[in-house]
């Protein structure tokens, strides 16, 4: 099986281990990713703060470039990303003017057939119903599974699980044999692109998820998101500052966590690339349902 793929600028960059990931466990389950050819970057959260048609522009290229690809359902792992692809649609979709006049500025034609998936829907769609089966691993940590801001809003466009409480990302964990433990920030923002402008601004908003995950007992975050990944990662030094004490809780894309479930190698998803290190509990489950023994998988 063949479906479209935008890594977007991100995936491409400082967040390679989560395009590494994705790619990794949609071939696991015999799917192959397939770049949209020739694509550009989606503008991101610059572009509708400076100029309306090219925030709707820019992700509509793409949109077009995968339609003319012939491809249907389109994977968009970042959040930013698939939130722009998906507000773009539903933008040209509800204004034929619009759309027209878009269409103008890219020279090409956007028609509106291709069905934009996030990560989580992805593996809601085409992997969790199999993945029981490909299990090697099972997991017993409790994992705080963090949405953002992005993944579920503006709910009303998205139509993407519920907007405060989500459960999608959960629901998978649990399929694992993770503990998804309740907590309070799992949709708050971690500041998103203001990481060099305003570092100390997501210290603060990162520092206070990162706390309220370890204080509820959490022994990884789960993320979706790559900007998520790198303000809870990368900044974990100005957290701790901030929070005053030092929090050593991991953080792992959910395509990490699973591709892990499934066997794949932590190179090959990637960990290296990690600031802060992991090390996570897991029960070693053979297919056959042998003898369970728990032991760690530690990541330089």
């Amino acid at each position: 099986m063949k479906l479209g793929f935008y890594p977007g600028c991100s995936l491409e960059g400082m967040s390679r281990e989560y395009s590494d990931s994705v790619v990794a466990l949609a071939k696991r389950f015999d799917i192959e990713l397939v770049q949209i050819p020739d694509w550009n970057c989606c503008g991101a959260t610059a572009a509708h703060n400076l100029n309306k048609e090219l925030s709707l522009s820019l992700p509509a290229r793409n949109l077009a470039l995968a339609e003319k690809e012939g491809f249907t359902d389109v994977v968009v792992p970042c959040a930013a990303c698939y939130s722009r692809f998906s507000t773009t649609h539903h933008e040209l979709m509800h204004n034929h003017d619009l759309r027209h006049k878009i269409n103008e500025v890219m020279e090409m034609e956007y028609k509106g057939t291709i069905n934009t998936l996030n990560v989580i829907q992805f593996i809601d769609k085409y992997i969790i119903d199999k993945i029981e089966e490909k299990i090697v691993k099972k997991f017993n940590y409790k994992a705080a599974c963090y949405y953002g801001c992005l993944l579920v809003r503006p709910n009303n466009i998205l139509g993407f699980d519920r907007a405060e409480d989500p459960q999608t990302m959960d629901v998978v964990m649990r399929k694992i044999g993770a503990d998804s433990i309740d907590w309070a920030f799992k949709t708050e923002c971690c500041g998103a692109g203001l990481s060099v402008s305003a570092t100390n601004t997501v210290a603060r908003l990162s520092g206070k998820i990162v706390d309220d995950a370890e204080h509820r007992g959490a022994e990884v975050i789960i993320v979706a998101c790559p900007m998520c990944h790198s303000n809870l990662d990368m900044r974990r030094s100005e957290i701790n500052k901030y929070l005053g004490k030092k929090v050593t809780t991991p953080i792992l894309y959910i395509t990490q966590a699973l591709g892990l479930a499934v066997g794949i190698s932590e190179k090959e998803l990637g960990f290296k690339r990690h600031f802060v290190p992991v090390n996570l509990p897991i029960k070693a489950e053979t297919i056959q349902k042998e003898e369970v023994k728990t032991k760690k998988v530690e990541v330089e």
